[in-house]
């Protein structure tokens, strides 16, 4: 082999590893992005511009998202953006602001989420979910956009089954940068774990996308809020620091602070 294909053979591995590590620090750039609880002003600034910058872009990425608007049966909120669960009654509000492809929002829900719904089921609280869609658009793909449409499927079908679907969607996420959720025959295959959820008219209307349009108008009402990335949760308006250094806290922890703030 002559010194000049050697030379260039060299010179492609080193182009290939360059390209290579390139890739591998743009994907933590972005991963380190979607951190907001406990996060650096400068950290929340970049999450900022992500949540915010997706308010012109929402649709979700097929025909049906330019279709009619029809909101799920079981939506609250004064446009039904809003999924409550909880007695309606209860005399506090937890509010949860999340996107489902967000990884540290799968981090609190599969550390945190059961003690998150056993102080809701006791009446402590009732839980509002504000749902987003902004990842996205910053990591490409309709994954979350899929998923919170299917969500509001699963809503039309009940609060119960919207909240047990939630979290099987967060048991079962891919790594964010994957567009798993994006396959809606995955969507419906996660959907199979939820008992009775899987109704004729909950496969049509994932398949057909029927509230596509809603999803949009779901993540609309998420950048209208002052919440700068996900996850973000509140009560009675306090915001909870429920990630500390990146890992969410405790279940004994998170009871703590809403005993802290109840009284």
């Amino acid at each position: 082999m002559s010194n000049t294909r050697k030379t260039d053979k060299k010179t492609s591995a080193t182009e290939r590893m360059r390209v290579a590590r390139a890739q591998a620090e743009r994907s933590d750039r972005i991963r380190r992005r979607v951190v907001v609880g406990g996060a650096s002003v400068a950290v929340l600034a970049l999450a900022a511009g992500v949540a915010f910058a997706v308010g012109g872009s929402s649709g979700s990425g097929s025909n049906a998202a330019n279709g009619p608007l029809v909101v799920p049966a079981n939506a609250s909120g004064t446009d039904g953006t809003v999924i409550t669960y909880g007695r309606a009654d209860a005399p506090h509000t937890l509010e949860v602001y999340e996107d489902f492809r967000c990884p540290f929002c799968e981090q609190l829900e599969t550390t945190t989420g059961k003690a998150i719904q056993q102080l809701a089921d006791d009446g402590t609280y009732k839980v509002e979910y504000h749902l987003a869609t902004f990842l996205d658009n910053n990591l490409g793909g309709k994954g979350s956009r899929t998923a919170l449409a299917a969500a509001g499927a699963a809503l039309n079908e009940g609060v119960d089954k919207f909240k047990a679907f939630h979290d099987v969607l967060y048991a079962n996420q891919p790594d964010e940068r994957s567009d798993a959720f994006g396959d809606v025959n995955h969507i419906l295959d996660l959907a199979g774990q939820v008992p009775g959820l899987k109704t004729d008219g909950f496969v049509k209307a994932v398949q057909d996308g029927t509230y596509a349009p809603w999803a949009a108008k779901v993540n609309e009402e998420f950048n209208k809020s002052d919440v700068t990335g996900t996850p973000t949760v509140k009560l009675d308006g306090k915001k909870l620091d429920v990630l500390t250094n990146g890992k969410a806290v405790a279940p004994e922890q998170f009871t703590a602070m809403v005993k802290q703030v109840t009284g």
